[in-house]
């Protein structure tokens, strides 16, 4: 065995050592056959896996697809409907036969699953967001498996757009948790170096770090059944990341995947964390929270915020779009309009719209008051590139 091989080999081990929560998330293309209905002996194979990583004592969580694709199959539908409506529906009607197939097997093995449903919503509220958390903690303190899925009956919205998809959601998800490992389950091996089907293409077994080379390597495959692909997983691998949690992509067609992984073997893609993480308030700031508006920064400003990591002062700032109240998280903009970071602003739009381009000095006599020097405090302030964690 060659350096190169023990180095992947150490860091698969301290992957999985260090790993205290297990976030598993599985696909449309996995958990469903051919044609459409639900695969349950897939489901039965995973639970048992699940169950077997629970008993180690960690917290584990399965984030996982398939109740659209598993109405479609239920109610004999030849594609995945196009109108809302028919979405929201078929998604209640398949996602009874999901959960019910989820309980009998994990059920079956001394454990209950425990069905959260979700939308974006749910994470973008500081509070909500908390109590997401504590109900994970609490599912878990009672011997559950959370089985989470995207509200898809009634989140209008996430069923055309979504998170990006349950990808990023799990990644949402693994956020919420502490030494976190994030396996995301595939209909291919890994992160391949060229098409997954060409036989000349290798697959890579650890990425250290997701940048624009990496992100290139995508191909997604257009299906009926399912919205996700190469590039969200890639996403959500990178949102894993940056939250100090390692990530797997692996084929989730193998019956052994997850005792595979448990086992240090040889499978799948392996994303390593990022030096820099992003903790507590600040991982919700720039990760979950609703952006309720913009201010458009000067390049003085933008530079002091980017590169020096200091506090925005109202002299910097050049305009406000959005209406919000105090408190509220906002998006930093460059001149050239490029997102840059995003905080929490103490001031609320009308006062901005008051106090901006002036000196700190001036606040209180502009509006009366000055609780604050600075727009948005530093230690309130997370970089961003692009709505990502920079």
């Amino acid at each position: 065995m060659n350096q190169a091989e023990n180095e992947y080999l150490a860091h698969r081990k301290f992957a999985i050592q260090r790993a205290r929560s297990v976030v598993v998330k599985v696909g449309t293309r996995v958990l469903t056959t051919p044609s459409g209905k639900l695969d349950r002996d897939r489901i039965e194979k995973l639970s048992a896996q699940l169950c077997r990583i629970a008993d180690t004592g960690r917290q584990t969580v399965m984030v996982s697809s398939g109740a659209v694709g598993a109405g479609v199959g239920k109610l004999g539908l030849s594609s995945r409907p196009k109108v809302v409506s028919q979405l929201q529906a078929v998604a209640a009607i398949g996602q009874t036969d999901l959960i019910q197939a989820y309980e009998a097997s994990i059920a079956a093995r001394g454990r209950h699953a425990a069905q959260v449903l979700l939308t974006a919503s749910d994470l973008r509220r500081r509070s909500a967001y908390l109590h997401v958390r504590n109900a994970l903690s609490r599912i878990h303190e009672y011997g559950a498996i959370a089985v989470v899925n995207e509200n898809d009956s009634v989140a209008v919205r996430e069923l055309t757009t979504t998170f990006g998809d349950n990808d990023r959601l799990a990644a949402r998800v693994a956020g919420l948790l502490t030494d976190t490992l994030l396996i995301i389950l595939s209909d291919i091996d890994g992160l391949y170096d060229g098409p997954p089907n060409d036989p000349s293409s290798k697959r890579i077994e650890l990425v250290p770090r997701i940048d624009e080379s990496i992100l290139s390597l995508a191909k997604d495959k257009v299906s009926h059944v399912s919205k996700g692909g190469m590039t969200s997983k890639l996403e959500a691998a990178k949102i894993a990341a940056s939250h100090g949690h390692t990530a797997i992509i692996a084929p989730g067609h193998d019956d052994a995947v997850l005792d595979k992984i448990f086992a240090c073997e040889d499978v799948g893609t392996l994303f390593l964390p990022t030096e820099k993480t992003i903790k507590g308030r600040r991982r919700w700031i720039g990760g979950s929270a609703k952006v309720e508006g913009v201010l458009h920064l000067d390049a003085g400003a933008a530079k002091a915020v980017w590169e020096n990591g200091k506090s925005l002062l109202p002299v910097g700032v050049k305009s406000v779009k959005g209406t919000f109240k105090r408190g509220a998280v906002v998006a930093l903009h460059d001149p050239q309009g490029n997102e840059i970071a995003r905080g929490l602003c103490n001031y609320r739009s009308s006062e901005l719209e008051k106090i901006l381009g002036k000196p700190s000095d001036q606040i209180g006599e502009l509006i009366g008051h000055c609780p604050y020097e600075n727009v948005i405090h530093r230690d309130n302030l997370v970089l961003t590139r692009n709505g990502e964690f920079a």
